[in-house]
């Protein structure tokens, strides 16, 4: 057991430091085609800050644990909107671009129906699920991108210092280690973390749930972190946002796509035979989502109410995991 969280831990700071080296050399590649930073920011950075979570997904659903890829993704929305969101709004509430953050709230909700479809009304995700949510991933960066090209005064870009030129034989090392380095964090936390489970006597989709997923979401936490040091607290909830999209389109799509999985059945409500995901975790999903998206469209700002409110219901579901 001890041995498993060691080598658990071990791949969450490989998918960290993998994810960190691959968008640095994939940033660097991209620059060097003199691609403009909205594009950058908009495809090679939130892919490459999303990556970890595919390979979790994906690796999980490979090696037959559905719950760990089904759990990751649900568990990440949870994290990334009721801990990593919250945390920015609590230390620095205040206005948000409210048309810049319509579409990929429009694209959460979209995706989201179409995750309760399989989950409620399938039971299972199919394949051809897989590509409908790739090809909705596809359809959302093309949007975001030509947002971004289109009103380039309201797209918020990141002040970035300026250090040592890479050569492109090194922009390439990054790359290639980083994806490599992923994978085998993601072998590792697959793996150590169903032995973990059974050794808790908890169900994999619990592991999922909380330690992966607060995992595989660090990168989004350190560009809220730094987005809050920068005094603008707006860039990290929109980076959120577009993250939970593309936790439900690009790290669902993908472990779907290749390897198609059942609903997991495991984990009950007080042993009444309802599943919990079902009647808990999907719910919790939508609600810290709601929560935090529709008073700001509303009010056209995020209030400090909202914060203290998202950080109070992860607190609750992170103990209602071990309890219910």
């Amino acid at each position: 057991m001890l041995k498993s969280v060691i080598l658990f831990a071990i791949g969450l700071v490989l998918l960290i430091k993998g994810g960190d080296w691959f968008v640095d050399g994939a940033t660097g590649i991209a620059k060097r085609f003199n691609l403009p930073d909205i594009v950058v920011g908009a495809t090679v950075v939130s892919i490459g800050t999303t990556l970890p979570e595919v390979m979790v997904s994906t690796t999980g659903a490979l090696q037959g644990s559905g719950a760990m890829a089904y759990g990751n993704a649900i568990g990440s929305i949870i994290c990334n909107t009721a801990l990593i969101a919250a945390i920015s709004i609590v230390c620095n509430p205040g206005p948000v671009n409210v048309k810049s953050m319509k579409t990929p709230v429009i694209f959460f909700f979209g995706s989201a129906a179409l995750y309760c479809l399989a989950a409620y009304g399938l039971g299972t995700f199919p394949r051809w699920m897989g590509f409908v949510m790739l090809s909705i991933f596809v359809v959302y960066t093309v949007l975001t991108v030509r947002n971004g090209l289109a009103n380039p005064d309201s797209a918020e870009e990141e002040e970035e210092e300026e250090g040592k030129e890479r050569a492109l034989w090194q922009e390439l090392a990054l790359l290639v280690v980083g994806a490599a380095v992923i994978a085998v964090g993601a072998d590792l936390l697959v793996e150590h973390g169903q032995v973990i489970a059974i050794g808790l006597g908890v169900p994999a989709t619990v592991v999922a749930l909380l330690f992966v997923a607060l995992g595989t979401s660090l990168p989004e936490l350190v560009t809220t972190i730094t987005s809050l040091r920068k005094g603008r607290a707006s860039l990290g909830v929109g980076n959120v946002i577009g993250a939970n999209v593309f936790n439900l389109v690009l790290v669902s799509g993908v472990a779907v796509s290749l390897a198609p999985f059942d609903v997991p059945v495991e984990n009950e409500l007080l042993n009444t035979g309802l599943n919990l995901s079902l009647v808990f975790d999907i719910p919790v999903m939508l609600g810290v989502m709601s929560l935090m998206a529709i008073p700001a469209l509303i009010n056209k700002k995020l209030g400090r109410w909202q914060g203290i409110a998202l950080l109070s219901i992860y607190a609750a579901f992170v103990v209602c995991q071990f309890v219910l």
